[in-house]
C-alpha cells in the first residue's frame, strides 16, 4: 500500500502545483477603446464591453492556463485620447491586443500605436476604409463594415432601381470624407450623378442649412455619410423639413438597429440601408440575441455582435497557436474560417480585411412591424467578394501585387 500511497501523493503534489502555477499566470487582458458616453454610445459603448464579456465566457473563460480579462475604455471621440489610452494599455496595463476602437479617426489614432508596438489590433466599429488600405498593418483586422462595402451595398443597389442622382451630407472627418468618396465613385461607375454634397461637423444638433441646400440640389436621394446621433438628427430633421413627402429618398450610408429604433418606424419606414447583421436573420442571430437581450435590454447592433465575434476568434486562434506572440496569432486567424451566427465562411485577407455577407434592408412600416426591433426586411444578400473591395484595388502595403 506505501507504494501507491506514495505514488497517490505525488500526482497530487503535481496537481497542485500546476494549479498554483496556473493561478499564478497573469491575465490576458484585451483592450476595448469604446464610445461610452457619445454618439455612438448606443452602436457600441457598454453594449459592446458585454458582447466582448459574453465571448470570453462562451470560450470558457481561460485559455492556454491564463484567465481573460475584458479591459474597457471611454475615448470621448478624441483621437488624441484614444491614442494615449491605447498607449497606456499596452505599456502600462499589459494589455496585448486591442479587440475594438470605436469610430474611424479614433481607430486611426490607436492603430498607429499599436503598429508601433507590434500588436495586434481588430475593429468591429468603425468604419474608415484607410484601416485595411493605407493604415494597415501586420497585425491588423477590420472586422465588420467599411466604407466600400457599405457604398457598394447600398449605392449599386440605389442606382439599379433609377435614384440615380445624389446629394451628400458628410460628417467632416475620416469616416464621413471615406464614405462620400467611396459611394460618389459607386454612383459614378453605375451612370449616376452626384449633384453636390456639403460637410457638417461631428454631433450636429442643428442640420437646417445642410438640408435645405440638399433640397434645393433636387436630386433624387440626399445620402448621408454620418452615423450615431449625426445621423438620428438628420433623419428626423429631414423629415420635418418634409424632405421624403416631397418626393426626395434619404439613404443613411451608415445605419444600425439602434439608430432606427432612436428615429421610430414613422419616420424611418422606406429608407434603404445595408447593414452586417440583423437579429432576425435566421435561428442563429435571433439565440445569441435573445441572450444579449437578456442582459442589456437592447437587441445587439453589427457593431456588437461582431465584437463578440471577433473576440470569439481571436481567443481560438491563440489556443491554436499555443501562445500569444501577435505573428503567430495573426497567422492562425488567417487561415481559420470563421463560421459563427455572424459570418459564414468568413475569412480574413493579407489587408487584414475579413470579408463576409452584407445584407440590404429596407425599414419596414409600422403596419408591417410586430413590435420593437422587428424593423427590417430583407433585399438582397451580396456575396462578400462582392460587397468589399477586392485586393487588386488595395492600397495595403502588405499586399502583393
Amino acid at each position: 500500500m506505501k507504494p501507491f500511497r506514495t505514488t497517490l501523493l505525488a500526482c497530487l503534489s503535481i496537481a497542485a502545483i500546476t494549479a498554483a502555477q496556473a493561478q499564478s499566470q497573469p491575465p490576458l487582458k484585451l483592450g476595448a477603446i469604446l464610445d461610452m458616453s457619445g454618439l455612438y454610445a448606443d452602436i457600441t459603448g457598454t453594449g459592446s464591453e458585454t458582447a466582448a464579456k459574453m465571448a470570453v465566457e462562451d470560450f470558457g473563460g481561460t485559455v492556454l492556463g491564463r484567465k481573460v480579462e475584458i479591459i474597457a475604455a471611454d475615448h470621448l471621440n478624441k483621437a488624441d485620447l484614444s491614442a494615449n489610452i491605447a498607449r497606456d494599455m499596452l505599456d502600462n496595463q499589459g494589455v496585448e491586443a486591442i479587440i475594438d476602437v470605436a469610430a474611424s479617426a479614433t481607430a486611426l489614432a490607436a492603430a498607429e500605436i499599436a503598429k508601433s508596438r507590434n500588436k495586434i489590433i481588430m475593429f468591429s466599429g468603425p468604419g474608415s476604409i484607410r484601416l485595411s488600405n493605407e493604415a494597415c498593418g501586420p497585425y491588423t483586422v477590420h472586422y465588420v463594415f467599411d466604407t466600400f462595402a457599405q457604398a457598394n451595398t447600398t449605392g449599386l443597389a440605389a442606382v439599379k432601381q433609377g435614384l440615380d442622382t445624389w446629394f451628400f451630407l458628410s460628417a467632416d472627418y475620416a469616416f464621413g470624407q471615406d464614405l462620400e468618396r467611396d459611394t460618389t465613385n459607386v454612383i459614378k461607375a453605375s451612370g449616376g450623378k452626384v449633384l453636390g454634397s456639403v460637410k457638417h461637423p461631428l454631433n450636429t444638433s442643428d442640420f437646417s442649412s445642410f438640408l435645405l441646400q440638399a433640397q434645393s440640389s433636387k436630386a433624387k436621394v440626399i445620402g448621408l455619410a454620418n452615423a450615431g446621433g449625426d445621423t438620428i438628427n438628420a433623419i428626423k430633421q429631414g423629415a420635418e423639413f418634409g424632405i421624403t413627402k416631397g418626393g426626395q429618398k434619404i439613404s443613411p450610408l451608415l445605419a444600425f438597429i439602434s439608430d432606427i429604433d432612436s428615429v421610430g418606424l414613422e419616420t424611418a419606414q422606406g429608407l434603404i440601408l445595408a447593414e452586417a447583421f440583423y437579429w432576425d436573420l435566421n435561428d442563429e442571430t435571433r439565440a445569441f440575441s435573445k441572450r444579449f437581450m437578456e442582459r442589456t435590454k437592447r437587441m445587439p447592433t453589427s457593431a456588437q455582435a461582431g465584437l463578440y465575434s471577433e473576440t470569439m476568434h481571436y481567443l481560438q486562434a491563440v489556443k491554436a497557436a499555443g501562445t500569444t506572440d501577435a505573428a503567430a496569432v495573426t497567422k492562425k486567424m488567417k487561415e481559420m474560417p470563421i463560421n459563427d451566427f455572424f459570418a459564414k465562411n468568413g475569412k480574413i485577407r493579407e489587408d487584414g480585411r475579413m470579408v463576409h455577407d452584407m445584407y440590404l434592408f429596407e425599414v419596414k412600416k409600422p403596419s408591417e412591424s410586430k413590435g420593437r426591433w422587428d424593423y427590417y426586411k430583407l433585399l438582397a444578400t451580396v456575396p462578400g467578394d462582392q460587397a468589399f473591395q477586392s485586393l487588386a484595388d488595395s492600397r495595403c502595403p502588405l499586399v502583393k501585387k
